[in-house]
């Protein structure tokens, strides 16, 4: 009874780990392609150099819910309170 408790308990806190990553990256992709729109809007002329930059920050962004979904996923599998 004990071991399904802890079972659940971890399953729930994987569950709200990688929804709040989740999203947290949604926001801040938002925030991030917002501040890239207005920076094109104010300088046409490097539109290449920001969405370049803005694509990487997209792509850091989105890794950190991917790692966090692999953090979870460990810890409801290898979990080091059921003997």
């Amino acid at each position: 009874m004990d071991q399904a408790i802890v079972v659940v308990g971890s399953i729930i806190g994987a569950v709200i780990c990688v929804s709040i990553a989740a999203v947290a990256a949604a926001r801040s992709d938002c925030a991030v392609a917002i501040k890239a729109i207005e920076s094109i809007a104010r300088q046409p002329e490097a539109k290449n150099t920001i969405l370049v930059t803005m694509l990487i920050s997209v792509g850091l962004i989105e890794s950190i819910p991917i790692i966090a979904a692999v953090i979870a996923i460990v810890l409801v599998f290898a979990n080091p309170f059921i003997s």
